[in-house]
């Protein structure tokens, strides 16, 4: 959990109720609430934020910038005008980019193979190995193709979800989408072939 989750839920008691309904809570400032919104989509926003910048420090400041934010502008907001958690992703998306362009990343070397699969603990270093250098390959993608790729596959959302969130239209999410497929079975190349085939068109 992170350290904005345990300074701020202390004996917190989750209230029930959809986000919508917490949202029109929270802006009669409704502390209560605020702090069960933040308890629901504090894990997934941080898991989405550590995807895109694979820095622990760097995700755990955007992840809490975005439910600052939210708090600062619980008067303003708009039940109809998108779910909570589109938002979310949204400024966790805007403010990741943002981090992108001031920091310089540093890539891991590749881990090289092992000959043969002796046994089961050799087979599951390999697999955790194969498994490091997705993360890597997805990690050299350009940004907004990371962003695309992160959002599609491991939030499963559909390309319209992903547009709105990335603020684009579908067309460009699919171009996305497809570049970055392309880029990472081309970096992946000389890795198993289960891992390229999660990514195939």
């Amino acid at each position: 959990m992170l350290s904005f989750a345990s300074n701020t839920m202390t004996a917190l008691t989750p209230l029930d109720g959809s986000d919508d309904a917490l949202l029109e809570r929270m802006r009669q400032d409704d502390v209560d609430a605020y702090r069960t919104l933040v308890e629901r989509h504090i894990d997934h926003a941080y898991a989405v934020a550590m995807r895109i910048l694979k820095n622990p420090a760097d995700a755990e400041d955007v992840t809490q910038d975005a439910f600052v934010k939210a708090w600062l502008n619980r008067h303003r907001w708009d039940a109809g005008r998108a779910k909570f958690s589109t938002w979310l992703y949204r400024v966790i998306v805007n403010r990741c980019i943002d981090k992108q362009r001031l920091l310089k990343t540093e890539w891991l070397d590749d881990v090289e193979e092992p000959a043969a699969d002796i046994t089961d603990a050799v087979t599951l270093i390999h697999r955790q190995r194969v498994y490091g250098r997705l993360e890597d390959a997805l990690h050299r993608l350009p940004t907004q193709q990371r962003v695309a790729l992160v959002l599609s596959y491991y939030e499963d959302m559909s390309n319209i979800e992903v547009a709105d969130v990335m603020g684009t239209t579908v067309g460009a999410v699919e171009s996305l989408l497809k570049r970055g497929r392309k880029r990472l079975r081309e970096l992946l190349r000389r890795s198993e072939g289960d891992i390229r085939t999660g990514f195939a068109d």
